[in-house]
């Protein structure tokens, strides 16, 4: 599955969803995490009620599972859900990415909780509506 990160520094989780100018995408799985892509955003971010500065965001995560933001908006939030992503608080701007992709690694390979079962079943149904929507086509 593929987690997202909002991040200054790209060691912690420490920036502001729709405030992100970086945002590292980790492809984990039971054999252990790998950074796959960081997205760069520029312009005036941290403008309130800029709807437009979330599209390309949202656009460049759309196969994330999860996204860990240090904060986020309402609208915000509510638009990652209904892409089927699951956004997180991280504890603090002090949380480190490769401790939560740790941990992730950890829990993939025992019995993931309920929400994050949830996260995972939720992103497998909708890649299959996807499949089946450019078969038809």
């Amino acid at each position: 599955m593929k987690i997202a990160f909002t991040t200054e520094d790209q060691i912690h989780i420490n920036s502001h969803f729709g405030w992100a100018k970086k945002i590292d995408v980790y492809d984990v799985s039971t054999e252990g995490y790998k950074l796959l892509k960081t997205f760069t955003f520029d312009g005036d971010l941290k403008e309130d009620g800029n709807e437009d500065k979330l599209t390309p965001k949202l656009e460049a995560i759309k196969d994330c599972t999860i996204v860990y933001v240090s904060a986020i908006g309402g609208s915000a939030a509510a638009r990652l859900i209904n892409h089927k992503i699951t956004p997180i608080k991280a504890r603090s701007e002090e949380e480190e990415i490769t401790e939560v992709l740790t941990k992730l690694v950890e829990t993939l390979k025992g019995n993931p909780p309920p929400w994050l079962r949830k996260a995972l079943q939720q992103k497998s149904l909708a890649f299959e509506e996807l499949a089946t929507e450019e078969v038809m086509i």
